[in-house]
């Protein structure tokens, strides 16, 4: 059992110090949105406009200094083929200020190129975490509906890598049952870690019969007993390559597991 005083870190702080973002809503739409579920509770955005990317022209016209450790960009929406340009725009100034950028993205492979090429100077300063959360385009198609298939990512993880970039991967949350296959698919593309995580957050609203399939697995594979099973297989891996989120040791331990 984990101990009751361990430390929870959830959200962007396991990953950076601080983050930026510079649009609003996102086009991948995906289903498990933590930024698209505030978005709707606070009535920023509703179910149907979150997948219209709004620019935040505020944090794209803005200067950016050093800031202190890593910064992780973007966090609550996408670098898509419609936000390329004000991303483009922000991660310039972030680099040029001489920060350490973490840049997470479910990579579509021409933005990844464009990126890769405009910033290939300063590379030191990047390091990408792809999120690639199936090796399934069934369960990657409903969950991420808009989000690129699983070709694209992993061309995109190896594109990156094979240009002497620093590359890291989330599985979060994992969709497959056994999220090892996949671990074992990407690590030879790696080059500092690979995070798996649960999923947290479920838009049930007025679920159709024909996807509670879906959402059973998800159920499934979620369960302490699969759990368990994860972080220990993940005691087979070097530690510093293979990391459980908090969300995962976060669950286990509230189950007094």
């Amino acid at each position: 059992m984990l101990s009751k005083i361990q430390k929870i870190t959830l959200g962007t702080k396991e990953w950076a110090d601080s983050n930026v973002n510079c649009y609003l809503g996102c086009s991948n739409n995906c289903r498990y949105c933590y930024a698209k579920k505030m978005a709707i509770r606070f009535n920023r955005r509703t179910e149907d406009t979150w997948r219209i990317m709004i620019p935040n022209q505020k944090n794209i016209k803005k200067g950016y200094a050093k800031r202190k450790g890593r910064v992780m960009f973007p966090s609550s929406h996408d670098i898509t083929y419609e936000s390329l340009e004000g991303c483009i725009i922000v991660l310039e100034k972030l680099l040029n200020a001489g920060n350490d950028v973490l840049i997470t993205t479910k990579p579509r492979l021409k933005c990844i190129k464009k990126i890769c090429r405009l910033f290939f100077k300063k590379k030191e300063l990047i390091q990408f975490r792809f999120t690639i959360t199936s090796l399934s385009n069934e369960l990657l198609k409903f969950w991420e509906p808009f989000a690129p298939l699983f070709e694209e990512r992993i061309n995109a993880l190896k594109f990156a890598f094979n240009k002497g970039y620093m590359t890291s991967v989330s599985i979060e949350p994992f969709l497959d049952e056994d999220p090892f296959t996949l671990v074992e698919t990407l690590y030879p593309y790696i080059t500092e870690s690979i995070w798996i995580g649960k999923m947290n957050y479920v838009f049930t609203k007025n679920i159709k019969s024909k996807f509670i399939n879906f959402y059973n697995h998800i159920e499934k594979i979620n369960s302490k007993e699969n759990l368990l099973r994860i972080v220990k297989r993940a005691k087979n891996y070097d530690e510093s390559i293979i990391r459980i989120k908090d969300s995962i040791h976060n669950f286990l331990n509230k189950n007094n597991i």
